[in-house]
């Protein structure tokens, strides 16, 4: 048995032998507990076979009529002005995703279930056109997605964010667009229009190029290579196109950050962004889990290496800190970012979207 002192709230660490199954094609390995819920169904023999079915491991999408879709987003150091998100959970799986949090306020939880149920707004292009005929709406940019990616497998079959696309570029309402689905290729058509008015930038996520991390880290997601590609063709097609490297993990992809700000910038990229790891709310325990059992060679080191970052923990909620971390690695991942940045030309400044275009169908321009 090992006996070596475990992290506070952290479920014990597999061993060969246990039968624990692995979710591969999945991220999060557990359904951590929904703190908004007094009761909550759990197994806790595994010889209970009598009494408990396994959880479903197939998609299941969960449509609704949602009452908003539009948010203003009030924190100060993301980057946007309003968000909207045609899906709620994402079968990306990736397992460090901030958004995971969130779907606890639908009554599940932030692992498993939240690769597992999407939810879909189905009523998204019609809310989006409501917001934006409101006469008091000033076209400032929105951001698909603030939270799930608005490009997840469910989008093949739904194809909601095409018609919010298509209802932006009827409004010709600026839109930023962040995504590590190589299917917004499928909407370059519109892209290339609404670039040619300046209302659209793009940031394609790319955190490894390792594909046996990615594979695990990112289940569902396109490959870097994929990645590289999708920035190479919107470039090509005239869209304002840039790079994510979020987040920056220590000991596990930090050190790939030139050479993904290098490929990027060949690629056609302009300009770019990273996040320095952070865990917070159930995401902490959902990756101590995942890095366990896909790591247990170097896993303590990486999670005492993400803890050096933000003060001896491994979530930070200050503003201006939380994303960028503190201390000698934070600071020496900021320094290599700040380098590469300018060494491969990845220092445009995100464009100024064009909100002067905006008109409202039916409404007349004024001359005078």
């Amino acid at each position: 048995m090992n006996t070596k002192e475990q992290h506070p709230n952290a479920r014990p660490r597999p061993v060969p032998g246990n039968n624990e199954q692995y979710h591969s094609g999945r991220g999060a390995q557990i359904n951590t507990p929904n703190r908004f819920l007094s009761h909550e169904r759990v197994r806790e023999f595994v010889e209970g076979i009598d009494d408990w079915t396994e959880d479903n491991p197939a998609t299941v999408f969960l449509e609704e009529q949602a009452k908003s879709l539009v948010n203003k987003v009030d924190s100060p150091d993301v980057g946007m002005y309003y968000s909207m998100n045609p899906y709620q959970g994402c079968e990306h799986g990736c397992i460090y995703c901030y958004a995971r949090n969130s779907f606890e306020y639908y009554g599940y939880s932030a692992g498993l279930d939240f690769e597992q149920k999407i939810i879909v707004k189905k009523n998204a292009p019609a809310l989006l056109r409501k917001f934006l005929m409101h006469p008091k709406w000033e076209p400032l940019p929105i951001s698909l997605s603030g939270n799930t990616d608005c490009y997840q497998p469910a989008e093949r079959k739904f194809r909601l964010t095409r018609q919010l696309l298509e209802v932006c570029l009827q409004f010709n309402q600026p839109v930023g667009i962040i995504t590590k689905n190589a299917g917004i290729l499928r909407d370059k058509d519109l892209l290339q229009e609404m670039a040619r008015k300046r209302l659209v930038s793009v940031l394609i996520s790319v955190t490894s190029f390792n594909e046996d991390l990615r594979r695990v880290m990112e289940p569902r997601t396109a490959t870097g290579a994929q990645r590289l590609r999708v920035i190479s063709e919107l470039s090509a097609a005239g869209v304002h196109t840039g790079v994510m490297l979020g987040p920056m993990i220590p000991g596990l992809n930090e050190h790939e950050m030139q050479a993904i700000m290098k490929s990027a910038s060949e690629s056609g990229a302009r300009f770019s962004a990273y996040t320095f790891i952070r865990l917070n709310g159930a995401i902490k325990l959902l990756f101590h889990d995942w890095l366990f059992k896909n790591f247990p060679d170097r896993a303590d080191k990486v999670w005492h290496l993400i803890e050096s970052g933000h003060g001896g923990q491994v979530n930070d909620s200050r503003f201006g800190l939380r994303m960028r971390g503190e201390g000698p690695i934070a600071d020496l991942v900021r320094q290599q970012y700040k380098t590469y940045r300018k060494l491969y030309h990845l220092d445009d400044e995100r464009w100024e979207l064009d909100g002067t275009l905006f008109r409202r169908p039916g409404e007349q321009t004024r001359l005078f």
